[in-house]
């Protein structure tokens, strides 16, 4: 599990460490963050899956994603007592994005090429990699370093001492793209499987052609796909393989009295029905509300036969009716006891079900001076957060 997430110099987020539990709920005004935040930890997770510097160009490129104000902010300029002014920049410009647990942690440092170094190519904007480290345990040291990535160079620790893999690796690939071996480090592999294996969602499609409302071919489906295109196979799994009297649960507590059931067709398209009191035939996926459908696709996710070790759910009250919400807020915490859950929202009544939970870690955003902040954290209440970076 994550315990501590760290940012460094990317848009708003110019210096933000913050907590992690089982549960988080990630609020605050418009603007305050929250999207620079969860696009982030998207393109952390890129990393694993070898598109972090596509995922950087379609952001407009590095340079866009640099925080624009000034180097340090300074408690006069806090405090109004003078204007917020640059100067000549003392330190090496770098995207940093990291995170630890219990066991490992992992960062990247991203920056511009160096002028000069290049030879004669038409990519000469594109960010390099500059630093990789995998550490172990909750809080980076030296003396705790596993995989020590340093420009073209990659080296794991052996007992006690270091042996060099490469000293030629691509300056736009990452370890886990280049230094994949499970005998010498173990540790590239582990942590590549853990980013890999997380999951995100962000606004399902619900209009009249969005795919979860068709009949589509069916295979079994422990993992519902981003969009929600497989929602009816997704459901058929969890009723054979999955927890079969939570499903039931979560359909009866948004919709009492309600059923599903999934009719496969001679073509082995599948379909859903939702059965409902009162009525004298089931509904198909195209006759069901926005909402509905949306509620359905939720439940698909949260209760996948296959927890990650990360779900992040972004801004998922949107079209459900605000009597559904706690009957969401009650299958999320259900889901957190099985998998980490991280969500964004602006719904007040979820959040407040959310945070009936005891294990729920509530996180309030708000900007100063452009700066993405926690509110109410302190010096005191921040993990302990160290880079690894020694381009200081």
């Amino acid at each position: 599990m994550i315990k501590t997430l760290a940012i460094g110099n990317y848009r708003s987020l110019l210096n933000l460490v913050i907590p992690f539990g089982s549960l988080n709920v990630i609020t605050g005004e418009n603007a305050s963050g929250k999207s620079n935040l969860y696009k982030a930890l998207r393109l952390l997770s890129e990393t694993a899956q070898g598109g972090v510097i596509n995922s950087l160009a379609r952001e407009g490129g590095l340079k866009s994603t640099f925080w624009a104000g000034p180097e340090n902010i300074t408690k006069r300029m806090r405090q109004g007592e003078v204007k917020v002014q640059g100067g000549p920049k003392k330190k090496a410009v770098r995207l940093r994005l990291g995170f630890s647990g219990d066991e490992f942690g992992y960062s990247i440092s991203l920056g511009l090429p160096t002028p000069g170094n290049l030879g004669p190519t038409a990519f000469a904007l594109d960010p390099e990699i500059k630093q990789e480290c995998i550490w172990a345990g909750n809080v980076y040291r030296p003396s705790s370093s596993l995989v020590d990535r340093s420009g073209p160079a990659i080296k794991v620790r052996t007992n006690r001492s270091w042996e060099v893999i490469t000293q030629h690796a691509s300056s736009f690939e990452s370890i886990f793209s280049q230094a994949v071996d499970p005998v010498k480090a173990p540790e590239i592999v582990t942590m590549k499987e853990e980013i890999k294996s997380w999951r995100f969602y962000d606004h399902f499609r619900s209009d009249s052609e969005a795919p979860a409302r068709l009949p589509q071919l069916g295979t079994r489906t422990p993992v519902l796909h981003h969009d929600g295109r497989d929602l009816a196979a997704a459901l058929q799994t969890i009723m054979e393989i999955g927890d079969v009297a939570a499903l039931e649960n979560a359909i009866a507590d948004g919709f009492p009295g309600a059923s599903l059931s999934i009719p496969v067709q001679e073509d082995g398209r599948f379909n859903v029905n939702l059965h409902q009191n009162g009525l004298l035939r089931p509904l198909s996926g195209a006759e069901l509300s926005d909402g509905t459908l949306r509620y359905l696709l939720w439940v698909a996710a949260l209760l996948t036969p296959r927890p990650p070790s990360l779900m992040v759910l972004n801004e998922p009250e949107t079209s459900l009716h605000p009597d559904l919400l706690p009957a969401l807020a009650r299958l999320i915490i259900q889901a957190a006891k099985n998998t980490q859950v991280w969500v964004i929202s602006h719904a007040t009544r979820l959040i407040a079900a959310l945070e009936d939970s005891n294990e729920c870690n509530s996180l309030q955003l708000e900007k100063s001076l452009g700066q993405t902040q926690v509110v109410d954290q302190g010096l005191l209440d921040q993990p302990s957060w160290h880079w690894p970076d020694k381009s200081k």
